[in-house]
């Protein structure tokens, strides 16, 4: 049984892979938008694949980016990719509720809200977000690893979930990372 949730698991990464080179070379996003998959997800209820913790920056389409049409992805989109009590019961909720296998945390280069961490401006409920990245992205300079050790910061959360490290030590879900380029449209997946 374990080999076949690995399975499952692998598979799911792989669409995220192959949806990701699909967006890169054809620049379109072929995912299923049609009155058939609408209906079909409101009948049978959604069974999405993969959870994808992403910025909310207008420039990170997660659908698009991952070819993905309706009720294929679970996204969630925080300034920063940062993760609250709010997320993380998102995030609990598709995995433990629809079945969902992979939570990818994916961040991407020029992040506003890694920048504004860095150089520590913020204003109102602002600094709410920029006091979530600042301490893991303390002492370091260059912007691409604070951008990195942000996303490993959010993975950090998501596993204090005991929900999801419960899920993980069956071998039902995986959590990884993944930073997404903003030029080249292609993201790099951090296993």
């Amino acid at each position: 049984m374990c080999e076949k949730k690995q399975d499952v698991i692998e598979a799911a990464i792989e669409r995220l892979q192959k949806g990701n080179q699909n967006f890169v070379e054809t620049e379109k996003n072929n995912g299923d938008v049609s009155q058939m998959v609408r209906t079909k997800n409101v009948e049978e209820g959604q069974k999405p694949y993969a959870v994808v913790v992403t910025c909310s920056d207008s420039r990170v389409p997660p659908e698009h980016i991952f070819s993905a049409g309706i009720g294929e992805l679970f996204v969630i989109r925080t300034a920063g990719n940062v993760i609250g009590d709010f997320e993380l019961g998102s995030i609990e909720y598709a995995v433990g509720h629809l079945g969902t296998t992979v939570v990818l945390v994916m961040g991407h280069n020029h992040c506003g809200a890694v920048a504004a961490a860095m150089q520590g401006h913020g204003h109102g409920h602002i600094n709410a977000i920029l006091e979530e990245i600042q301490p893991a992205i303390e002492g370091e300079e260059n912007v691409g690893k604070c951008e990195n050790l942000n996303i490993d910061n959010s993975i950090k959360r998501i596993l204090q979930s005991e929900t999801i490290n419960s899920l993980i030590n069956a071998g039902s879900v995986k959590v990884l990372g993944g930073k997404y380029n903003l030029e080249s449209g292609a993201v790099e997946f951090f296993m």
